[in-house]
This record gives structure tokens, C-alpha cells and sequence, in this order.
């Protein structure tokens, strides 16, 4: 049998006759063997999910155990990089420290580990307002000043420099998470003296006024967003009278009411942060009683519950999360913590300390390009 090298690349159509996760276990099949024919490959005994080359069609095959050798081009394609997931930079806006309410955005760079610098200013100094990201802009939206602001803020990309205030939420609230689509944001649930429940929507190709498009699940202030291609989530967040472990999933498509989708680890946890990557959200840190250093990860392709993949580099509350396409960042916390940690997407496992925010805060709105 000769060797046969091909990238996976080109290669996947769009039927879901298999599983996504069979994919992400690929490798980029380079040295698989090749067969003449499918008799051959009848023949060759190999352990599920080897990949090999078949000569006479030209195609690649996967071993799927009882059910035989796939051809490749079943897979559906990869996921790619939206909104969720920056290749150039994280920010970290508003938010608090010793001193109630901040302006400050800073930006720290993902190509290389560094300390952040401070690029502008929000339109108004507050605490616990959530963070969106198109292509081109930045949105921090609502907030506590006090007291709490329906307020839209949108700052560029593509130069450092303040904020514009470019539209209203539905409602003034803070304490909200943050969910980002191909062309729109949303601010879901959040606070107005107690707990609240609705998902709002504005467009980023234009400046307005959100809508209101639904519900969460569960009325939560506190909790932490991600966003796949296709739905905005909320893990975790808080009550008085109802901390709660809940994954919410509300759909970009469809404008309609969230869902429960599954459980964190832990009975209940607020103050976390949340990261996004192609394939799975994340939820750092948080209050579980005392604070917490856990990074827990979600699927995006199935309804499922989360597990425990790492720890940061300490144990913190009030932390925001950033996205690259790569890692995962959690920043800032506490009443004066400044620390960046970052984890990685590809491999489950611990953060390292890359560098600082500009100051200490907590509750800050994360955003990234």
C-alpha cells in the first residue's frame, strides 16, 4: 500500500450524514494509506476512524466501525469564524473598580501576549453593561451609571477612539450578557431592581433602536454570553430567590423565547464570564459561594451539559470574556484585579497569566475583532 497525503480542506459538502465531532479528530490526512478498491478496503482490518485514499474513485474514506468506510465528502463543513471570535484584538469597556463607574475601553492584542492600553471612552462611566462585536465596531450596551442606562455606545475597529451613543434597549437594566450574529446584537435578560427576562435586538449595519424579540428561559441578571453562528446563550447568572446552573439558547434565525439546553457543573454560578469558540461556548470564573477559577465548556452542535476543562490562573468574580480564534480570555475581576488570562479552544486545560488591563475593574462589557 502507498502513502497518500491530502488535505481535509475542499474536501467537505454540506450533508450532516455525520457527526461534526468526528471532524475536529481528523488531522489534515496527511500518510494515509491507499486501497485499490473498496474490496480492499473491506479487507483491512483498522481501528474506527482511520481515514484512507481508495484509488479507483479518487476518494477519501473514514472506517465508522459496524456501519463500514464513509467517503469524506459526507462531513458537513467546518464552522468558520464569525462575530464570536476576533483574529486581532480584545477590549474590555466600561465596568467598575475602587471608584464606581468607568469610561475606559482598553485593547489588548491576541497575535502576541501583552498588557492592554487604554484607546477611548465610553459615552457615560458604568458598570455591568454587556459587549457586542460586528466587523467594524464595538458596542457596549446598557448598564449601571446609576442609575441604570438603556444606552447604546459604538466605537470603532479600525482607529482608537471614543464612543458614540447610537441608539436605546427596550428597557434600562444592567447586569445583562451580551450575544453577537453576522448582523445583528443582542443584550438579553438582566436587572431593574430585580431579575429580567427580555432579549433584545439592533441592527449593526445601521443605527437604531433595539426591539425586543422574546424572552429568556429563565429571568437571570448576572450570567454569562456566547454566540454560535446560529443562537446567543446565557450560562449561569442569578436571583435572590433563584440561583440557577441553566445554559439558555435563543435562535439568531427566528426572532422567539429561549430555552433550557442544559446544566453547568456547578448548582449555580454568577458573575462568570463567557467566551465563544466555533464550536463551543465557555463560562470562566464567577461566584459559586466563594469565587471560582473554573473554566467550563458546552457544545454548540447538540443540547448538552457542560464539564469542567481547566482552571484560570485565580480564583475571581466579575470577570469578562474575549474571543480570538484560538483562545479564550477571561480579564479583569474583583474590586482591583488587572490580570488577562488566556486559555486554549483546541486543548482542554488550565489559563496562563498573559498580561494586564490598564487598571483593576469588574463588570466590564467584552468585545473583540
Amino acid at each position: 500500500m502507498a502513502s497518500r497525503a491530502r488535505n481535509l480542506s475542499g474536501l467537505m459538502g454540506t450533508s450532516s450524514t455525520l457527526d461534526i465531532n468526528d471532524i475536529a479528530n481528523l488531522g489534515d490526512l496527511t500518510g494515509v494509506d491507499s486501497y485499490a478498491d473498496s474490496d480492499a478496503l473491506a479487507l483491512a482490518v483498522v481501528p474506527i476512524g482511520t481515514q484512507a485514499y481508495q484509488t479507483d474513485t479518487g476518494s477519501f474514506k473514514i472506517y465508522r466501525g459496524a456501519s463500514g468506510w464513509a467517503q469524506m465528502d459526507e462531513f458537513p463543513a467546518a464552522p468558520t469564524a464569525t462575530q464570536a471570535q476576533g483574529s486581532i484584538s480584545g477590549y474590555s469597556s466600561g465596568g467598575a473598580s475602587t471608584t464606581w463607574g468607568l469610561n475606559t475601553i482598553d485593547k489588548f492584542p491576541f497575535a502576541s501576549d501583552g498588557n492592554a492600553t487604554d484607546v477611548g471612552d465610553l459615552t457615560q462611566a458604568r458598570v455591568g453593561g454587556a459587549g457586542q462585536s460586528s466587523t467594524t465596531s464595538g458596542y457596549t450596551s446598557g448598564g449601571h451609571a446609576p442609575p441604570e442606562v438603556n444606552t447604546i455606545d459604538k466605537f470603532p475597529f479600525a482607529s482608537d477612539g471614543n464612543a458614540s451613543d447610537v441608539g436605546d434597549l427596550t428597557v434600562a437594566r444592567w447586569a445583562q450578557a451580551g450575544q453577537s450574529s453576522e448582523v445583528s446584537g443582542y443584550n438579553s435578560a438582566g436587572r431593574v431592581g430585580i431579575s429580567v427576562n427580555p432579549i433584545d435586538k439592533f441592527s449593526f449595519a445601521s443605527d437604531a433602536n433595539a426591539t425586543d424579540v422574546g424572552d429568556t428561559f429563565v429571568a437571570v441578571r448576572q450570567g454569562a454570553g456566547s454566540s454560535s453562528t446560529s443562537h446567543g446563550y446565557i450560562a449561569g447568572g442569578e436571583d435572590p430567590s433563584a440561583k440557577t446552573n441553566t445554559i439558555q439558547k435563543f435562535s439568531f434565525a427566528a426572532d422567539a423565547n429561549g430555552t433550557d439546553v442544559g446544566d453547568l457543573t456547578v448548582a449555580w454560578v454568577y458573575n462568570n464570564a463567557g467566551q465563544s469558540s466555533v464550536a463551543s461556548g465557555y463560562t470562566s470564573g464567577g461566584i459559586v459561594g466563594p469565587a471560582s477559577n473554573s473554566i467550563e465548556k458546552y457544545p454548540f452542535a447538540s443540547d448538552a451539559n457542560a464539564t469542567d476543562v481547566g482552571d484560570l490562573t485565580q480564583a475571581r468574580w466579575g470577570v469578562v470574556g474575549q474571543s480570538s480564534t484560538e483562545s479564550g480570555y477571561t480579564s479583569g475581576g474583583g474590586d482591583t484585579i488587572n490580570t488577562i488570562d488566556k486559555f486554549s479552544f483546541s486543548v482542554d486545560g488550565n489559563a496562563t497569566d498573559v498580561g494586564d488591563l490598564t487598571q483593576g475593574r469588574y463588570a466590564s462589557a467584552g468585545q473583540q475583532v
